[in-house]
């Protein structure tokens, strides 16, 4: 079966969202998503790496499949992911330092989130040609960057309320994330 760009982009920003539907990425989630002004920058660069991994997967994957080495595909794109986070980091690091400090240990924690490598994965296993890998990408970086800023927009308004104290810190936002998920449980039939 054939999917459309846009099947692809609306199953990989809602109706799968990688956060909120498959539960990949958790870590900058649940520890970026405190406050907007993190949260839209994490999602960029993670979306970033999420696009490079994708473009070079597609090219390895090709270039593995021709020379009889599929064993390595793994390998090769955790490779291509630490190198792309490098990028990221060195580029904040020269041309917004406050934002490189603010973001701390996530920033190079794109480096093992799971989201990332799933995307490189599944294009792969579901045999997407360039453009349909390149869409499925920024769909799945939109949805990673929107799941970043609703938690982030709700934690914030939370820090107005009176919460109790048994459910405040890390009990206040899995629960959040669990009520997110289940509002994305909405989208299931979306993507076709």
């Amino acid at each position: 079966m054939h999917e459309s760009a846009a099947q692809i982009f609306i199953n990989a920003f809602l109706a799968n969202n990688f956060v909120l539907a498959m539960f990949l990425g958790l870590c900058p989630f649940i520890g970026v998503s405190g406050r907007l002004d993190t949260a839209l920058p994490m999602g960029a660069a993670t979306t970033f790496v999420m696009l490079i991994a994708s473009v070079c997967a597609y090219g390895l994957n090709g270039a593995l499949a021709a020379l009889g080495l599929e064993s390595l595909r793994l390998i090769a794109y955790i490779v291509v992911i630490a190198s792309s986070v490098q990028l990221v980091e060195m580029v904040l690091k020269k041309y917004s330092p406050g934002l490189f400090r603010a973001l701390g240990i996530y920033l190079p924690l794109i480096t093992t989130n799971c989201a990332v490598l799933g995307v490189a994965l599944f294009q792969t296993a579901r045999e997407y040609d360039f453009v349909q890998s390149l869409v499925f990408a920024i769909g799945a970086g939109a949805g990673f960057t929107l799941a970043l800023l609703l938690m982030a927009s709700v934690r914030e308004r939370l820090q107005l309320s009176d919460v109790p104290s048994v459910a405040q810190g890390t009990a206040l936002s899995l629960m959040l994330a669990g009520i997110l998920s289940l509002s994305f449980m909405g989208f299931a039939g979306l993507g076709g």
